[in-house]
């Protein structure tokens, strides 16, 4: 199962669509097309840090996720109430690097789905809150891992996927 039908399966996706004003249809079109992005800005991240951090980029991308609440980001995603899209940021940010990435990324997806950009950037954050909540929460983890943070796991098992294609 990949990580659009988790989030689907979890609610995630029908909460964005109903935060956003949109259908259930538009929201999983929608992230179909980012989900990749976001996914490889993670494997990305945790693969490329500095001399300075001994996780690799593993650190910064995992404090960006644990400082916004870890599995809580899920949570505040699924939440009945507007959600504070701050932690998001932070999570694209550390992912993509900066704005402009984010930018072109709602563009380019924008260009190939058809869907309105702007749109496509207030899912943006929301969706990364998602995914990094659910992948904090050890969602989809291989059951023959032991032993150590169920993050470490998922982003082990996002860059070792994005390394075999």
């Amino acid at each position: 199962m990949n990580l659009g039908q988790m989030l689907n399966d979890t609610g995630a996706i029908g909460s964005i669509a109903q935060e956003l004003g949109i259908d259930e249809g538009t929201a999983r079109t929608a992230a179909g097309a980012l989900l990749p992005a976001i996914v490889a800005g993670m494997g990305r991240s945790a693969t490329s840090g500095s001399g300075n951090d001994p996780l690799g980029g593993l650190g910064g991308l995992a404090g960006a996720i644990l400082g916004g609440g870890g599995g809580g980001l899920l949570e505040s995603v699924l939440a009945p109430k507007p959600t504070p899209t701050q932690q998001g940021n932070d999570i694209l940010g550390t992912i993509f690097g900066s704005k402009d990435v984010s930018r072109s990324v709602a563009g380019e997806v924008a260009g190939i789905t058809g869907l309105d950009e702007g749109l496509l950037k207030q899912m943006l954050p929301l969706l990364a809150m998602a995914a990094a909540g659910y992948l904090a929460k050890g969602g989809g983890q291989s059951g023959g891992q032991s032993g150590g943070s169920p993050l470490g796991g998922i982003l082990g098992s996002i860059i070792g996927g994005l390394a075999s294609r």
